[in-house]
């Protein structure tokens, strides 16, 4: 059993107030339904323009793990181009 976890650092300037925030987030959140992961702001809940999502994996093969947290993180980047700051794939074992 292999799962992993995308961390991914986003700054949205254009937010405005915590609602503009949650608006972007769930519209994050919502696209990324279509992958077989689960999705959960973990940091930066009280900040305007910063947000910390955690994505997590789970499968057999460690391959699969990649491509679902590859096409989670292409997704986000293709609907908010440019807000990603950071990313990183932590592997749980």
């Amino acid at each position: 059993m292999r799962v992993a976890v995308l961390h991914i650092e986003i700054h949205i300037p254009y937010a405005q107030s915590l609602k503009d925030k949650r608006m972007v987030l769930r519209r994050i959140k919502d696209r990324l339904q279509k992958f077989n992961v689960a999705v959960a702001e973990l940091e930066h809940q009280d900040l305007w323009q910063r947000a910390g999502l955690g994505i997590v994996a789970i499968s057999n093969t460690t391959l699969h793990v990649e491509q679902e947290l590859a096409g989670a993180a292409e997704e986000i980047e293709r609907l908010e181009p440019g807000l990603t700051t950071r990313s990183e794939v932590e592997y749980l074992t």
